[in-house]
């Protein structure tokens, strides 16, 4: 007997060759919340693209993103 893959549950790792992620491969990847990647799309610190009713995420606005981060103050 063969199982079903369930795609809602579908933990595949992210390949080198991905150009774009979905909200939530993007907070998977970048270990945020989708209440945090809204704000930041909200406050214009994030790009997004949309493909008919999908948000999607290039991989360059993700890194862009990534590298203008605040630095953490330490004490």
């Amino acid at each position: 007997m063969v199982a079903k893959a369930n795609k809602t549950n579908d933990a595949s790792p992210i390949t080198g060759a991905q150009r774009a992620f979905s909200i939530e491969e993007f907070c998977r990847r970048y270990g945020v919340g989708r209440t945090k990647v809204y704000e930041e799309l909200k406050l214009g610190r994030l790009r997004a693209l949309k493909v008919g009713r999908r948000t999607i995420i290039s991989k360059d606005d993700a890194e862009n993103w990534l590298l203008h981060l605040p630095l953490m103050k330490t004490t």
